[in-house]
């Protein structure tokens, strides 16, 4: 018999009797469950072995048998919601609490947060979607490049705020040449799977980078001798150290820099290791033979829900009642601007875009300014935004148009965006209404990551609906992100091309970081429509210490810990 149709059976006894422990035959149970006395027996039985009730046969002719209840039908509701929210599924939940969101909101509660199991400290955390792929060499959204870092380690990384690049798997480092860095890497460094890191290791993981446009300068990597690593350039580079913090540097086994595994079960040498992976759950284990501090929270648990107003764009400890009624919250912790904005990247290449006429009505009619009033119905005033006129915060580089703009004729185009993200849609249903004043059908295509930054379907997109995050990097991360992703390939045009590259190397050359406002003026000029800047912060239950919102939103699991009561 299935657990849905003995809860079911149960729930027939509970109403009948109202709950109440009673005096009974087993005829009037089987008469109650529409079965024989055989089948009652069984059931009866069952329901025991649950421990959901007693059932105490009467001995002699004409006694009356004795039933008690042990659980309550609500008590029974609540752990089918939990079973569903394990696996994720809101709905089914939310069903079986009646649709009752307030009582869903207080069970999430339960389940979330921090707390300690056998002597383990666990935190589990609520958040809106899916997690993509795990594997630093294919394009992350912003909350896998984070998750990324608690994984692997890089021969260098930030060290704080300030941008300072600090050893990681390197303890030193040197510019020989301004074309030829060399490394020092630390002994005793062991990859998730138990087998020590080697200088191959090093070496195949930065070797896989010359593919990449961002690291086309990069020659060769070799080993000149034990726990040493040199990089050959084939022009200076003076902050190649900090290129070397990025995601995609980080370093991997030798021997699965090609497998597919790496989505799902990724190996590092990072403070936590991957012990579970399902569409609905994340779990990460602290790693005690991580060479550094070891991780004073054993496990991280990412639980997935499928109702994205749960919990929108913020990473969060707890989630109350009130936060599920509204997306209104108070935030325990100090909210810090994101380094980037949500932008419209127009195909120039193929698009309707590739027209001077179609570039410049799309600039002026899809502006920020002119969205706003239509998205105010939207409820995107609850996703603390607000407008960009640049790629930066603090970036002033999209002028309105003076005049009303007239589209050069009716017609119907295609934007596309990242699938499950709470925002897009929104502003994509949105940037329909607009465009259908002129005459305009606005269709929509959601992509995953792997599509999406791929370029994949370029020839019949004409808008590129996202967001960048520069992170800690700043200003500076604009040339990564245009060397990094296909998708530049597919929407720019030629000329478009050769100007990043020109800049890019200028950067390069001169460290001047002007080069990046100066591109990003370019870009806002030619190619992309920013939108919104967002507020960032981690929403944090008291009981957890030292947390603290770094670049992208969430905060170091390693660091963080619960003081028991």
């Amino acid at each position: 018999m299935s657990g849905q149709r003995l809860r079911a059976q149960f729930t027939r006894l509970y109403h009948h009797f109202n709950g109440d422990d009673t005096d009974t035959t087993l005829q009037a149970v089987a008469d109650i469950l529409a079965c024989t006395r055989r089948n009652a027996r069984m059931v009866l039985s069952k329901l025991e072995e649950q421990g959901w009730l007693t059932w105490q046969p009467s001995v002699g002719r004409g006694k009356l048998s004795r039933l008690a209840f042990l659980r309550s039908e609500i008590a029974l509701r609540e752990e089918q919601a939990a079973h569903w929210l394990v696996q994720g599924k809101m709905d089914q939940a939310l069903a079986c609490l009646d649709h009752d969101s307030t009582k869903l909101a207080a069970l999430i509660q339960k389940q979330m947060g921090p707390s300690t199991q056998n002597g383990r400290q666990i935190v589990r955390l609520p958040y809106y979607r899916q997690l993509e792929t795990l594997d630093p060499c294919k394009p992350l959204r912003r909350s896998e490049q984070h998750i990324v870092g608690q994984i692997f380690n890089g021969l260098v990384r930030y060290g704080d705020s300030e941008r300072v690049v600090a050893p990681d798997l390197a303890h030193h480092w040197e510019a020989v040449s301004p074309t030829h860095w060399r490394f020092y890497l630390r002994p005793g460094v062991r990859f998730h799977d138990g087998r020590l890191m080697d200088e191959q290791d090093v070496v195949a993981s930065l070797s896989n980078l010359s593919t990449r446009r961002f690291f086309a300068h990069l020659l060769r990597v070799e080993s000149p001798g034990p726990r040493m690593i040199d990089v050959y350039l084939s022009s200076p580079d003076p902050r190649f150290d900090h290129t070397l913090t990025l995601p995609e540097a980080v370093v991997r086994p030798a021997e699965r820099q090609k497998s597919k595994q790496c989505d799902d079960q990724p190996i590092g040498t990072g403070p936590y290791r991957v012990a579970e992976k399902q569409p609905h759950r994340l779990v990460l284990e602290a790693f005690d033979e991580y060479f550094g501090y070891r991780a004073l929270t054993d496990e991280i648990q990412i639980m997935v829900f499928d109702e994205a107003a749960m919990c929108y764009l913020t990473p969060s400890t707890s989630l109350t009642p009130e936060r599920l009624a509204s997306h209104q919250t108070k935030l325990s912790q100090k909210l810090e601007m994101d380094q980037g904005a949500g932008y419209l990247l127009l195909n120039c290449r193929n698009g309707l875009a590739k027209q001077a006429a179609w570039r410049e009505y799309l600039h002026a009619k899809l502006s920020s300014l002119q969205l706003l009033p239509r998205l105010a119905h939207c409820g995107m005033g609850e996703y603390r935004l607000f407008n960009a006129y640049g790629l930066m915060p603090g970036w002033m580089h999209h002028e309105q148009a003076d005049a009303a703009p007239s589209a050069p004729a009716p017609t119907s185009l295609t934007i596309a965006y990242l699938s499950e993200h709470p925002l897009y849609p929104i502003i994509a249903k949105a940037m329909q209404a607009h465009l259908s004043e002129d005459g305009i059908q606005v269709n929509t295509l959601a992509l995953s990551s792997a599509d999406y930054f791929s370029g994949q379907h370029g020839r019949k997109i004409d808008i590129w609906l996202g967001a960048l995050s520069f992170g800690e990097r700043g200003q500076a991360g604009l040339f990564n992100w245009l060397g990094t992703h296909d998708l530049i390939l597919s929407a720019c045009t030629d000329h478009m091309l050769e100007t990043i590259d020109a800049y890019t190397q200028r950067w390069r050359e001169t460290q001047d970081d002007g080069c990046a406002e100066n591109l990003a003026r370019h870009l806002v000029a030619h190619q992309m429509v920013p939108l919104f800047h967002i507020w960032m912060g981690v929403m944090a239950t008291p009981d957890l210490q030292d947390v603290a919102s770094n670049a992208v939103g969430w905060f170091d699991f390693k660091s963080v810990w619960h003081k028991p009561h």
